[in-house]
């Protein structure tokens, strides 16, 4: 018999309120949402794999890799058509994208969650993962990479951001629409992602890269303050194009010079950064050295980072990767 691997990290799915603490907190096992689910083809098994247990705000970057090693190691088994992973939606962005490149098998990877904990009234959560099952048991996202699924519509994990802090539909795609949508019994493929997937055989993730976003006025001891404690690069979400302010600027130069690359990302939720501005701005930037990371928003840059630092790379070879996969 086949079956659908169901990996639990935790996360709004698997939480409710805990009257003594006095706050929502993860509480919910496997069988109760294995229980919930009533629309399971009589010819599928789903197994469960409880991996994690807690708030995706909680969730680090080593333990998102061991999270890609554990979906590898299902999708490995012959009887295995696909994983679908639930998580918190803090955080989902980051561990699908890690987890896109570490994958190694084309077969259906889901992410998905819900925004209203499971005793909520108008819990999302069922549903969600009723329909993140359905999606992995189509093949219809087979080769497209990791997903994610969320109030009936599903997006590229290179491409999608949590959107809005409490509503239902809380993922959006930056400059795209959505892969695809469930409508009733149809799942609907309307696009295919842009870029070609890449993956990683990597042993490990540096999490020590630091992000740090850019505001009117700000000054350079940020970046001098991450360098100086350790962190092995630097992540600047600067404004529009990729922009700093002049202090910002000269401490990049510096920090580069001690050894600690810096990529530039846009806190703008469109676009790509390209060295253009001088005072400052994102050609000052450039000329100290840093490296432009495309349309890829500041925490997916990080992640992508991290990833090569794992790897091992010196920062040429970190600009060759991140010119060819920031878009």
């Amino acid at each position: 018999m086949t079956c659908i691997w169901l990996i639990m990290t935790g996360g709004t799915i698997a939480s409710r309120y805990l009257s003594a603490p006095g706050h929502v907190d993860v509480d919910v096992a496997g069988r109760e949402l294995r229980e919930q689910l009533r629309d399971i083809p009589s010819d599928l098994e789903l197994q469960v794999d409880e991996f994690l247990n807690v708030v995706s705000c909680a969730i680090t970057l080593p333990m998102a890799f061991d999270l890609a090693k554990r979906i590898n190691a299902h999708l490995a088994e012959e009887a295995c058509r696909g994983v679908v992973v639930t998580h918190g939606t803090d955080a989902m962005e980051e561990s699908a994208y890690l987890a896109d490149f570490l994958v190694i098998n084309d077969k259906p990877v889901i992410f998905t969650g819900a925004q209203r904990s499971a005793d909520d009234p108008a819990a999302d959560g069922p549903r969600n993962l009723s329909e993140a099952i359905r999606l992995a048991n189509s093949q219809v996202t087979l080769g497209l990479g990791v997903v994610v699924h969320f109030d009936q519509r599903f997006h590229s994990a290179r491409e999608v951001t949590k959107s809005h802090t409490s509503r239902a539909d809380a993922f959006a795609s930056r400059d795209h629409s959505q892969l695809g949508e469930i409508e009733g019994e149809r799942i609907i493929l309307a696009r295919r992602p842009e870029l070609p997937r890449k993956s990683f055989q990597a042993k490990a993730v540096e999490p020590d890269v630091d992000l740090i976003r850019m505001a009117q006025g700000a000054d350079g001891r940020l970046v001098r303050c991450a360098a100086r404690s350790g962190a092995k690069a630097i992540i600047l979400e600067g404004f529009g194009r990729g922009n700093a302010t002049p202090s910002v600027a000269a401490a990049v130069g510096d920090v580069i010079s001690a050894g600690v690359p810096v990529f530039v990302a846009s806190r703008c939720h469109e676009g790509r950064v390209a060295p253009v501005y001088g005072n400052g701005g994102g050609k000052d930037l450039e000329r100290a050295g840093c490296i432009f990371g495309g349309d890829l928003a500041g925490p997916k840059l990080r992640v992508l980072v991290s990833l090569l630092l794992g790897l091992g790379m010196t920062p040429a070879e970190m600009a060759r990767e991140v010119a060819e996969l920031g878009g």
